[in-house]
């Protein structure tokens, strides 16, 4: 007889690790604290209810440390997440969808750093072909 458990993941924060141009340093920007993140992940035993990957450029470039949550009820995006208390906040949030079971909203100090990632609406890289008016 063997023992089957399923847990299921009720989060996901995705957070740029590469420094790209919302994250560099060098152009005086403040860091994402990467290290710290994945520190406190593993301590708080958060993953994998709540899974923290650490991805690419997620842009809009023009703002400072965008991260994206992704829920049941889809993705949210924040940017010019520029202090510590910025991502504490978003580690404490994802304590609470751990103990909870569930996703919950995110706390309003994070409220004001909410982004549209794509502000304009997508429109097809080659327009349809009209039809000739001959």
């Amino acid at each position: 007889m063997s023992l089957i458990t399923k847990r299921a993941c009720h989060a996901q924060l995705l957070v740029c690790a590469l420094g790209c141009c919302c994250g560099r340093t060098d152009r005086g920007k403040p860091a994402v604290p990467v290290d710290w993140l994945k520190t406190e992940w593993k301590r708080r035993r958060l993953n994998p209810r709540v899974q923290l990957t650490m991805t690419g450029c997620l842009g809009p470039c023009d703002l400072v440390n965008v991260v994206g949550i992704i829920t049941a009820e889809g993705p949210q995006w924040l940017g010019g997440l520029h202090t510590p208390a910025h991502f504490e906040a978003l580690v404490e949030w994802a304590s609470a969808v751990h103990v909870a079971g569930h996703a919950l909203p995110l706390p309003p100090t994070l409220d004001d750093h909410r982004v549209d990632r794509f502000p304009s609406p997508l429109t097809a890289a080659c327009p349809a072909p009209t039809p000739d008016a001959a």
